[in-house]
């Protein structure tokens, strides 16, 4: 059994006129007898599934896919890995380093990714450390309760998580305690959102932003999903991040990335997400009212059961 099965039902004297009408082709399971009238006493579980027999393609880097596409998989969906993002350790350790040797001059230290988390840990123990190198006047802070489950799992306790999973919450959660003459060490991508460091420096922070991985861009797979495009075989096409789009852009370039996603669904896991997919001219179908994996999933999952109702584009 897979995604894009088909199973159809007659008697020996029309099923051959089904199975063209179908157009079925090999290979092919045929069954005969009463056990065929067992399928509608709850056998077609797997056709029943929410999202049976949809092509979604995950554009996330392939070491951080698995969490969707396996949540994708077990509600019937086919998925096709387009990692738009790969993910390396940075040119320079330079400045990552410099922050360890400091560790316990920093007030806060904020994490605003699982990538962050284990970039920073990797490197602590690069030099022998562990997280007891961790300040512990230091308070922790993480977007999003990925990230923050990641950082308990290492064996930090998080402070503070907003209850909107972006930076700019973070930065009103940060605000109930002073920011005056505090130091920040924000351990994430080369290439980021500045609005973070920005906002905390107003603030009167000291703040360090030392690379702790790059977010490259990749293409791998890039003419078997232009094809899937180009024929209608997609059925969802789902963003995590604004980094996913504009690689997902560079890969076919602006004008051919947009027409071909105007013919299937998108869906974007927050509105900065989908704020990038229209700045690009692509046509948005639905954001994730819980900028998580979840959350996205439940978008798809309910796009798909309002069928042709949705507006492209909406």
């Amino acid at each position: 059994m897979g995604p894009g099965q088909s199973t159809v039902t007659g008697t020996l004297e029309n099923i051959a006129g089904k199975v063209a009408e179908a157009k079925l082709k090999p290979p092919a399971i045929t069954v005969v007898g009463d056990v065929v009238a067992l399928r509608e006493e709850g056998l077609d579980w797997y056709e029943r599934r929410p999202l049976f027999g949809q092509r979604v393609v995950v554009t996330r880097a392939r070491a951080q896919a698995g969490e969707l596409s396996g949540k994708l998989e077990a509600l019937g969906a086919e998925v096709y890995e387009f990692p738009t993002i790969e993910i390396r350790p940075p040119e320079d350790f330079g400045p990552l380093d410099g922050a360890i040797r400091e560790l316990d001059s920093f007030d806060w230290i904020v994490f605003t990714s699982v990538n962050g988390v284990e970039a920073f840990v990797e490197r602590l123990r690069y030099h022998g450390l562990d997280l007891r190198a961790v300040s512990r006047r230091a308070k922790v802070a993480a977007i999003g309760p990925a990230t923050a489950h990641r950082v308990e799992e290492v064996g930090l306790r998080v402070d503070v998580t907003p209850e909107e999973y972006r930076a700019e919450a973070l930065i009103e959660a940060l605000a109930g305690d002073s920011l005056e003459g505090k130091r920040v060490l924000i351990p994430r991508a080369k290439v980021a959102r500045e609005i973070l460091p920005e906002k905390l420096r107003e603030a009167g922070a000291t703040v360090a932003v030392p690379p702790a991985y790059e977010s490259v861009p990749s293409s791998e797979g890039k003419e078997r999903l232009e094809g899937l495009l180009e024929k209608g075989e997609v059925n969802f096409v789902t963003f995590t991040a604004s980094s996913t789009v504009e690689n997902f852009v560079r890969a076919f370039g602006e004008e051919d990335a947009a027409r071909l996603l105007s013919g299937t669904r998108v869906a974007c896991i927050g509105p900065i997400t989908a704020e990038t997919a229209r700045r690009y001219g692509i046509g948005v179908d639905v954001e994730a009212g819980e900028y998580t994996i979840p959350g996205l999933v439940d978008a798809v999952v309910n796009l798909f059961a309002v069928g042709d109702v949705v507006e492209k584009g909406g």
